[in-house]
């Protein structure tokens, strides 16, 4: 018996049976990938904001795994399971979009199998700060060598950044500023070594399909991880969103209302965004910014 046929034998299940599918999708045509997801439907479309449906968080979500190979030899509840946390994000699985990623990789902590790395990118970031109602403004910018470009911690933390006209040279920092609705500003800076020594720490680093492995992409992958460090400072309902960050993610991570339960998934970027040592002062330094700035401001 082939592989195919094992696939299709395995998924003779009667409608609404989740728990016999095929291991993984390999050998599987697209009809019979749809045929997968789409048994996972209700729960796909239980979280979905008004602006997507299950049928096309399903569509899109076919065709990203039948044109890619690497993914179909994932363990089919990693794929699922981070079909299901980009529906409850609103983000539409799409790697040219930017808001999120499905990256394969081999986790050797879970016997050595494929599975899928879920990892929000810089648009997703930005659009779950700007979900919140306690944030005006969110962004990020790289800085280049031949910018003009000052910044201060201290009693008065401020950032000077006058981008090149022309040449600009090549990435040196990241920062990332949220303003808050009350006045509040908090912004962090990273070097580009920050940022270098967190995607070497990214377990997805390596593979092709991860957006650090694009250089076209690695702008935006270090503005990702700046704001991404910022999470830290902004209300804590937006840091929960991000806590798929780096996971893999598996149907039964998912509570009885379709929430993700963070204390069961394996989040095997854990640290991600994380400097690798940060020296109390820095820290002393960091964490009063936007204290400071609201105190100003009132």
């Amino acid at each position: 018996m082939t592989s195919t046929e094992k696939a299709k034998q395995m998924m003779q299940t009667k409608p609404g049976a989740l728990a016999t599918v095929p291991p993984t999708m390999s050998g599987l045509k697209t009809t019979q990938v749809k045929d997968v997801i789409t048994r996972y439907r209700v729960q796909i479309a239980q979280a979905l904001p008004k602006h997507l449906t299950a049928d096309r968080i399903i569509q899109m979500s076919t065709t990203l795994i039948s044109r890619n190979p690497d993914l179909k030899e994932c363990t089919t509840e990693s794929l699922i399971g981070a079909v299901m946390q980009a529906s409850i994000l609103g983000f539409e699985p799409v790697a040219a979009l930017g808001h999120c990623y499905f990256v394969p990789f081999r986790n050797k902590h879970n016997g050595n199998r494929q599975e899928v790395q879920f990892i929000i990118g810089y648009k997703g970031m930005i659009d779950l700060a700007r979900r919140s109602d306690q944030i005006k403004t969110i962004y990020a910018q790289a800085v280049y060598s031949n910018d003009e470009f000052e910044y201060t911690f201290g009693l008065e933390p401020n950032i000077i950044h006058k981008p090149a006209l022309s040449d600009r040279g090549e990435i040196t920092h990241f920062y990332a500023v949220a303003k808050f609705m009350n006045g509040g500003v908090h912004f962090e800076v990273m070097s580009r070594d920050d940022v270098n020594k967190i995607r070497s720490r990214s377990k997805a680093s390596s593979s092709s399909y991860s957006p650090w492995s694009n250089p076209d992409d690695y702008p935006e992958m270090g503005k990702k991880t700046v704001i991404r460090r910022l999470f830290k400072y902004l209300p804590v309902s937006i840091e929960r969103q991000a806590v798929s960050d780096g996971a893999v993610i598996t149907p039964a991570d998912f509570d009885a209302g379709g929430e993700l339960d963070a204390n069961r998934i394996d989040n095997v970027d854990a640290k991600f965004g994380e400097p690798e040592h940060t020296e109390p002062e820095q820290q002393a330094a960091d964490k009063p910014n936007h204290e400071l700035f609201e105190k100003e401001s009132a």
